[in-house]
């Protein structure tokens, strides 16, 4: 599905994997941050509100979300005074600690649903400074992704024209999606390599939630091989399983996969 008119609007043309069963009303969870040695340590926490029923997932803070934002406290040095778009961002928890560690512009995306983007503000200014939302360093969009991408750089800096990181949370398992997504970030990622900071890339971290499908979720590299990306896994960190339940190796469903895209020359 590469070809964005063949992209509908609803979300049974997006969304095709089986939704789970209603959540409660809407819950908060706080993630509490790791201090680390040379980073800005003015903050210790972040408050997400997570939207109760909702069927593309966004009533969970999934445990990718929480290794991606650790990741990202730790690595500064990859956003720090750069631009950064998240891609499905849910309770936006990864593109949040990006903004309160430096990140000069940040634009966090999901389906344009009211819900979820009035969720995405309502934590955007719960955690990050009335100063930085007025400067529109920090802004919510509603985007389907493989559409045009006008309106996501429309959101940038006037010196930039693409953005310097994008990050993606728990969302190759929407596997009807993996060529959308990766046009997305083909049409809005930087191709400047200066020797100033690091390349521009994409981080894609997930959990095979369905281990019987672990090799669907991992067709998106191989996709992204053939587009011209080159790829590595960074990170490998259990945590206990969300859905003690589910069918499947326990093992896989409580591991989280963090990889680093960066565009073949």
């Amino acid at each position: 599905m590469s070809d964005t008119e063949e992209i509908g609007l609803g979300l049974d043309s997006v969304f095709t994997e089986p939704p789970r069963p209603p959540s409660p009303e809407p819950t908060t969870v706080t993630y509490v941050r790791e201090a680390q040695d040379g980073v800005n340590n003015d903050w210790s926490e972040v408050s997400i509100r997570l939207v109760g029923s909702h069927p593309l997932w966004g009533h969970y803070l999934w445990n990718a979300s929480r290794a991606f934002a650790s990741y990202l406290n730790a690595h500064p040095e990859l956003y720090r005074d750069r631009a950064v778009l998240e891609l499905g961002a849910g309770g936006g928890l990864p593109g949040i600690v990006a903004a309160k560690n430096g990140a000069r512009t940040v634009v966090l995306t999901d389906y344009p649903d009211a819900s979820l983007l009035e969720n995405l503000n309502f934590n955007v200014s719960k955690n990050v400074p009335s100063s930085s939302q007025e400067s529109l360093r920090v802004k919510v969009k509603g985007y389907i992704w493989g559409r045009p991408v006008g309106p996501l750089l429309e959101s940038l800096d006037v010196d930039r024209t693409k953005y310097d990181l994008i990050i993606m949370s728990d969302l190759i398992f929407n596997h009807s999606q993996h060529d959308a997504l990766l046009k997305t970030c083909e049409e809005t990622l930087s191709s400047n390599k200066s020797n100033e900071g690091a390349e521009p890339g994409l981080l894609v971290f997930y959990t095979h939630h369905r281990p019987h499908l672990a090799h669907r979720d991992m067709e998106f590299f191989s996709k992204a091989k053939e587009r011209g990306w080159d790829y590595e896994e960074i990170l490998t960190q259990r945590f206990p399983p969300m859905f003690p339940e589910d069918p499947g190796e326990e093992e896989v469903r409580a591991t989280v996969h963090g990889w680093r895209l960066t565009r073949r020359s």
